[in-house]
């Protein structure tokens, strides 16, 4: 699929890096089609000598031959590398950018160019198991929405979407979901201590008990509620702990927590566009 592409990361930190593996641990780029760029060469050399890739510290250099860009770079400093980019672009090189809260609408502006991918990718990309909610401008081509789903299905699951609100709700759910499964995760461990197991086992116990029952309910895809039914004996243990989340108003916090995310993702964006 790839094999006459060139993809220039602008942009090579973390989820650049999570990106790049992807791609050459799934053998959908060979690492001389890959570029990066960025300020320090200390941290360019390692992704060369990791992945085997290209490295500059001149974003037009690495744009230079590229057939899609991928703008990797935080929200604050993205007008200055749209700014230098523009005019610089070949009229149908793929722009996709990870950066959270910039509006395509101000990419194609700045840019003066209309093929633009926007993706809310999550942490997990990091292991192969990431969630990536993309957008695309009526512009992108069919074969290269083809290549934005196969380059982020390196990553983990990808769900396209048709408006670009639905990723500020992405951004409150799937984007800032895991510090919520963190804190859960953390909480759990700790009650797993307070209770008397070190907290290396409790650890275990809690780490274990999450992965199984992620994948306990991709097997029985069912309504959550059913699945809970099915250990929650009348009378019973959980039936008691149950109590206790529902007396505290664990539905309504959670609830609560990601709207309030969801609305600062709207503000952030409104105070980048």
């Amino acid at each position: 699929m790839f094999e006459n592409e060139r993809i220039a990361f602008i942009g090579n930190g973390v989820m650049a890096q999570a990106m790049i593996a992807g791609l050459v641990n799934r053998k959908l780029f060979d690492s001389r089609q890959i570029i990066a760029s960025g300020p320090r060469e200390g941290r360019g050399q390692q992704l060369h000598e990791r992945y085997g890739i290209h490295h500059t510290t001149c974003n037009l250099t690495a744009i230079a031959k590229a057939n899609i860009v991928v703008l990797a770079v935080k929200p604050q400093v993205m007008s200055e590398v749209l700014n230098e980019i523009q005019g610089k672009l070949h009229s149908e090189t793929l722009i996709v950018s990870i950066a959270a809260g910039i509006p395509v609408e101000k990419m194609v502006q700045i840019l003066n160019h209309d093929i633009v991918v926007r993706v809310m990718p999550n942490t997990p990309t990091r292991v192969g198991q990431g969630m990536c909610v993309w957008t695309a401008t009526k512009n992108v081509s069919p074969i290269q929405r083809s290549h934005v789903q196969a380059i982020l299905g390196a990553l983990g699951k990808e769900i396209f979407v048709d408006h670009e609100y639905y990723l500020d709700m992405a951004t409150a759910l799937s984007g800032t979901g895991p510090a919520y499964i963190f804190l859960f995760i953390e909480a759990l461990i700790d009650s797993g201590v307070h209770m008397g197991f070190s907290r290396r086992v409790s650890q275990e116990l809690v780490l274990q008990t999450m992965e199984g029952t992620v994948a306990f309910a991709r097997k029985y895809p069912r309504h959550p509620a059913e699945l809970r039914n099915m250990v929650t004996s009348p009378g019973g243990t959980t039936t008691d702990a149950i109590y206790q989340f529902e007396k505290g108003g664990f539905r309504t916090i959670i609830s609560k927590a990601v709207f309030a995310a969801y609305q600062k993702s709207k503000t952030l964006g409104r105070g980048n566009s």
